[in-house]
C-alpha cells in the first residue's frame, strides 16, 4: 500500500476542518459562544442531554422531572434562533460525516455481502 491508512485519515480530518458545513458550524457556534443568554442555555441544554445519555447507556431510569426538564428546556432552545441555526449546521456536519462513514464501510459492506451470498 503506497500510503499508511491513518496518514489518510488525518488528510480526511484536515479536509472536514476546511469544509464549508465545519465553517458554518464554527460560525454558528461562535455566535452563540458570545451571546450570555444563548451560551447559559446551549450549556443546559447539553448538559441535560448528556446526563440522559449517560443514564440510557447505563440502564439507569430516567425520571419523569428529568424527561420534564429537558423538554422545558428544549423547548427555549427552540425559541432560541442562534441555537437553532446551531444546531442545524451540527446537522449538517452530522450528515456529512454519515455520508463519509458510508464511504469508508463501502470494503466492509462489499465484504460481507459476499459471504452472505
Amino acid at each position: 500500500m503506497a500510503s499508511n491508512i491513518y496518514d489518510i485519515a488525518y488528510e480526511l480530518e484536515k479536509a472536514l476542518k476546511n469544509s464549508q458545513e465545519y465553517a458554518t458550524l464554527q460560525a454558528k457556534y461562535e455566535e452563540t459562544r458570545i451571546d450570555p443568554a444563548a451560551k447559559k442555555l446551549f450549556d443546559q441544554f447539553r448538559n441535560i442531554q448528556m446526563k440522559l445519555q449517560e443514564k440510557q447507556m447505563t440502564g439507569q431510569n430516567i425520571l419523569q422531572n428529568e424527561v420534564e426538564e429537558a423538554q422545558r428546556v428544549a423547548a427555549m432552545v427552540q425559541q432560541n434562533q442562534k441555537i437553532v441555526q446551531l444546531m442545524d449546521a451540527e446537522q449538517q456536519m452530522s450528515i456529512a460525516i454519515n455520508e463519509i462513514n458510508k464511504i469508508i464501510m463501502k470494503p466492509l459492506d462489499e465484504l460481507y455481502g459476499k459471504m452472505s451470498q
